[in-house]
């Protein structure tokens, strides 16, 4: 198959790429052609490779990860894939891989603010050994409904393996600790 070069219709590699074909017997003419037609299709291709690479090492399309000591706010959808799952399960069963704490808040709510620093404060002390978590319960109202929510804030305990335990209002970083070692088991 031979591909020509029409005048006007300029090579990628330019005009002096076509000048060289010009001065070659047809034969060759046609081989330069082909290399040139190849050599585009190569450059397209490590085009192609370069940005697929690039989006696998910015982790296209996967969930964010947060950075450990950070606190990570959870919408019903993830509350059902990383927590638990209510809509299947009927018996608690936590999914996560690590302890954590589920703040139920508002951002109306005045108890509320006055827990947000405290959980910052547990999240970076605690990094790695359990996770917190925050639900806006004006903007998650079918999930808030359905762990039965009606006090804010409502801390959720959550350990690995076990039933959660709650803690209704706000409540001082002493008794947070506290109920970080007892119900979560961590020192």
């Amino acid at each position: 198959m031979c591909h020509h070069i029409e005048p006007g219709n300029e090579h990628p590699v330019g005009r002096h790429a076509r000048v060289l074909l010009d001065e070659q017997p047809m034969q060759q003419r046609e081989m330069l052609n082909i290399m040139l037609l190849i050599s585009t299709q190569m450059k397209k291709y490590a085009i192609l490779m370069v940005t697929l690479f690039v989006m696998l090492v910015n982790g296209y399309g996967q969930q964010k990860k947060e950075p450990a000591g950070t606190v990570i706010h959870l919408t019903n959808e993830q509350f059902k894939k990383m927590i638990f799952d209510y809509e299947v399960n009927k018996q608690w069963k936590y999914l996560g891989n690590k302890p954590c704490i589920i703040d139920f808040y508002a951002d109306w709510c005045g108890p509320c603010r006055v827990m947000a620093p405290r959980l910052d404060e547990v999240a970076k002390a605690y990094a790695g050994k359990l996770i917190v978590y925050k639900v806006n319960t004006d903007k998650e109202q079918q999930l808030a409904a359905n762990l039965g929510i009606q006090s804010l804030p409502t801390l959720l305990f959550v350990p690995q393996n076990g039933k959660p335990q709650s803690s209704l209002g706000a409540i001082p970083k002493e008794a947070l600790v506290k109920a970080i070692n007892e119900v979560l088991l961590i020192k």
